[in-house]
């Protein structure tokens, strides 16, 4: 597998816009409400360079919400938020495309285009976006699919593969415009145990491998562990709580304890143990840099 952390979009390094170094993902004081319905209610946080953050919550809570801001798919009645140092809810709508080109995102659903191909899929926003050749493009493609272990699948259309392999796919080209922010809508949902493992496991290799800014939206407690180097609690539109899976295990307000009492029966498996798997085939070929392998459907 190559290097996956340099720019093969034929349109310079990564940093060629003049990145400042701060957290690539600020979001200040951030209110929506939807007629009367107040979804979110002032809504801070930041997320650095390398860091996951998990956003929890029951449902209705504003978690896709505050995805669907994140991107400009919708804007807040108030407050900003910025990537890199850019506040999206001032942008026009040029200028929001070029911002949206530093962001991968992975749908719920996977979002797949049924009558491509799963390596058509993966080459459309290089057509859409950069100036390299179809080959170029094929190229590209197979080495995002390797990385998700779906090299093998290539030909195939999304109809033939199983949802965690559509997911993986849809994450292949979330990474196609080599993006330094990743945002994720529930990635394990729908997904049987050993299979929403898998996925939690390929969002941390990924993570450490490329130096991501991720947000993922989930209501799994226990992959979230797994993957988030912090999490957060929405309810009723406010954060009720910010910090480890440790730290929200031992608050003492009652609606966080209460959300995190299903976690506490599987409190030994922290996000660096180690998970037996048995009869599975490796992800891809190569290992990950830091030595550990993914696995695959």
């Amino acid at each position: 597998m190559g290097n996956l952390g340099a720019d093969r979009n034929g349109n310079g390094s990564r940093n060629a816009d003049g990145h400042d170094g701060g957290p690539p993902v600020v979001v200040r004081d951030v209110t929506k409400n939807f007629g009367s319905q107040e979804v979110l209610k002032g809504v801070s946080f930041q997320v650095e360079g390398g860091e996951t953050l998990a956003v929890l919550g029951r449902s209705g809570t504003g978690k896709s919400v505050l995805l669907k801001l994140m991107i400009g798919l919708n804007k807040p009645d108030s407050g900003s938020l910025e990537i890199h140092g850019q506040d999206i809810t001032r942008l026009e709508r040029r200028e929001l495309d070029e911002a949206r080109k530093k962001m991968g995102f992975l749908f719920q659903q996977g979002a797949l285009y049924d009558s491509l191909t799963v390596e058509q899929n993966v080459m459309f926003p290089l057509g859409r976006h950069t100036r390299m050749t179809e080959s170029e493009q094929k190229k590209r493609a197979r080495e995002l699919l390797q990385t998700v272990g779906m090299e093998k699948d290539g030909d195939k259309m999304p109809s033939q593969i199983s949802g965690g392999m559509q997911k993986r796919v849809g994450l292949a080209r979330a990474l196609a415009l080599d993006p330094d922010i990743l945002l994720f809508d529930e990635p394990t949902s729908g997904l049987d145990p050993i299979t929403a493992e898998e996925i939690g496991r390929l969002i941390d290799d990924l993570k450490q491998q490329r130096h991501i800014a991720s947000v993922v939206v989930t209501h799994d407690i226990h992959q979230a562990r797994v993957f988030a180097d912090r999490l957060l609690l929405l309810n009723e539109g406010r954060i009720v709580a910010e910090g480890s899976f440790d730290d929200l295990a031992s608050s003492e307000d009652e609606f966080v304890k209460r959300f995190m009492k299903q976690g506490r029966d599987q409190k030994g498996l922290g996000r660096r143990d180690p998970v037996r798997r048995t009869n599975r085939r490796p992800l891809c070929r190569n290992r990950f840099r830091n030595g550990r392998r993914a696995w695959r459907d």
